[in-house]
């Protein structure tokens, strides 16, 4: 295994407290498709908080900035909600326009059977298709957002290849801004997520084999996809991926408050019935009875700074044990496949796709030029 120590100048730990003034751009728009289009500006609380939690590093003139996401990966915790804006709904998507000689952007519904629809958006060209699978009820536009050095994730790959993001049910960039799939009943399994970005690759007629990009919890789900389908998979890139070891290196102890913690409604969407909720103990189960990778392209990046936290935490959580089992869990994602580059975003904490897009972006070009 291979470790790198790579440091960029970006903003101090943002991982689960950001706060940024921000604009949401239009997605450019396809022909007969219609785009989210979504104008916000920040509370002045938020620049407020900018200057307590972050060092500030200037973005470039003309980057793109994003309302605040709802960073609600494990260990979730929410930023106070951006003002609520209006949002063009998207369009049903012809299936013609995300197929193999697909270019450009296209974004919009996808039918997916059963009556329902997912929110789906592809940008660039070229192949193998990369597949962005987003962390713990985040959604699609967690790879767009611009925080410290632009491009964000999304429009860098788009720059050497075809990339997809999606929105899961149940999922929001804020408070504001929630998932454009269809609800469904929760809690769900990864089983079930992985279905559903199998019916909706299928019925975009999305050719792969791809690479499959997962943060956090969405880092587990490509891991099964990848042992559900794995003539579909030409490599993955695990962005600070949970694992699910870290219910075994947690124990009885201090698992059952880490699933408490994982599971219950960021402040302010206690209302929200939709919001994407999982059995962890099904998923893991799951996870744990899948076939082994086979061999593969894979890169592995971890967090460097540590998580930050909500100030009430359940009872028995221990933030220490968490790092620790997190870290281990880590370790253990680098050894799947002999040789993986396994590398530390050392400024960042958990969302290293936005505090350093460029570590991820060059993690997707290597896999993806070893995939072709």
């Amino acid at each position: 295994m291979r470790t790198s120590q790579l440091t960029a100048p970006v903003q101090r730990n943002t991982a689960l407290l950001l706060c940024v003034t921000i604009t949401m751009a239009a997605l450019a728009t396809a022909p007969g498709v219609a785009r989210p289009l979504a104008q916000a500006a920040a509370r002045p609380a938020f620049a407020a908080a900018i200057q307590r939690q972050v060092q500030h590093t200037p973005i470039a003139p003309g980057a793109r900035r994003l309302a605040p996401p709802a960073l609600v990966s494990a260990p979730l915790v929410l930023v106070p909600s951006a003002p609520q804006v209006a949002v063009a709904q998207p369009a049903t998507v012809p299936t013609a326009a995300l197929g193999e000689a697909a270019v450009g952007t296209v974004a919009g519904w996808v039918n997916i059977g059963g009556g329902r629809k997912l929110y789906f958006e592809c940008r660039g060209t070229g192949s193998p298709t990369v597949i962005l699978e987003s962390g713990y009820r985040n959604d699609a536009d967690i790879w767009s957002v611009a925080v410290s050095h632009p491009p964000a994730v999304l429009p860098g790959v788009a720059a050497f290849t075809r990339v997809c993001a999606y929105d899961r049910p149940g999922t929001l960039l804020d408070a504001g801004h929630r998932s454009r799939s269809d609800p469904v009943p929760m809690p769900r399994t990864a089983r079930d997520l992985v279905a559903d970005l199998h019916a909706l690759l299928r019925a975009a007629h999305v050719p792969g084999p791809y690479v499959l990009v997962g943060h956090s919890l969405g880092g587990m789900l490509v891991r099964l996809y990848a042992s559900t389908y794995p003539r579909q998979v030409a490599g993955l890139v695990l962005v600070d991926a949970f694992s699910e070891a870290v219910k075994a290196l947690l124990g009885p102890v201090h698992w059952p408050s880490t699933e408490r913690l994982l599971n219950q409604p960021p402040p302010g969407l206690a209302h929200y019935r939709d919001l994407e909720t999982l059995n962890w103990a099904a998923s893991i189960a799951q996870m744990q009875a899948a076939k082994p990778l086979r061999p593969l392209p894979l890169v592995v990046l971890s967090h460097g700074r540590p998580f930050d936290l909500p100030p009430t935490l359940p009872a028995g959580f221990s933030a220490a044990a968490y790092e620790r089992a997190w870290r281990a869990a880590q370790n253990g994602l680098a050894r799947l496949e002999p040789g993986t580059p396994h590398v530390i975003a050392t400024a960042s904490a958990h969302y290293i796709q936005l505090q350093q897009p460029e570590l991820v972006i060059r993690a997707v070009r290597q896999v993806v030029q070893k995939a072709r």
